[in-house]
């Protein structure tokens, strides 16, 4: 089942205010390391990518760009050791702080603290069935599938094929995470997922 109407206007009126005082918190933050990415890549500091949300509906996330482009590299799969990746956007991407501006995106409606991560068009768009309550609520920065796979990039660099085994095999087990995280939400497991994310070590 989808969230009750209770659920919905708590878990939006927590992001709401949470967002706006970790804007408030962390704004000087976002602006150093924005500088700083903008002249690491030579490129605009902020990268915004279409991601599927609420719905289906689609919208551009907000990160602080991390990886410059190279010429014959299309993946958006990105494995631990990725060229793309720059000295900076190492650091940024090992302390989450590149995942900042999405607050921005939480305070707009397009995501939450807490739910499903959004994905490029092609995986999220086109589950079918009973996986499509994932769509029912807005994409989150974290949640429990996220948790699951702390460690993808380094799985994935493991993998002979990191596009197939996110396809067949990471993709699928999320969806089944994020299924069951939307039929048996609760507001307290999302405190829950927040607490994780920043406290835990592995």
């Amino acid at each position: 089942m989808a969230l009750t109407l209770g659920q919905r206007v708590l878990k939006r009126t927590f992001d709401i205010v949470v967002a706006t005082i970790g804007l408030i918190a962390t704004g000087w933050l976002i602006l150093i390391a924005y500088v700083a990415a903008t002249i690491d890549t030579r490129m605009n500091g902020f990268f915004t990518q279409v991601r599927v949300g609420h719905k289906g509906r689609l919208f551009k996330v907000i990160k602080l760009r991390t990886m410059w482009n190279i010429a014959g590299i299309t993946t958006v799969v990105t494995a631990d050791g990725d060229p793309r990746i720059t000295r900076i956007g190492r650091l940024l991407r090992k302390t989450k702080i590149d995942e900042l501006p999405q607050l921005i995106n939480v305070l707009l409606g397009h995501m939450s603290f807490v739910g499903p991560r959004p994905d490029v068009p092609g995986f999220a768009d086109l589950l079918e069935g009973e996986d499509r309550i994932v769509l029912n609520v807005r994409p989150g920065i974290t949640g429990p599938a996220t948790l699951a796979y702390r460690k993808e990039e380094e799985l994935l660099a493991a993998q002979p094929d990191p596009e197939r085994y996110n396809s067949e095999v990471i993709f699928p087990t999320k969806t089944a995470i994020n299924r069951k995280y939307v039929q048996e939400y609760s507001f307290t497991d999302d405190l829950g997922y927040l607490w994780q994310t920043v406290f835990a070590r592995n």
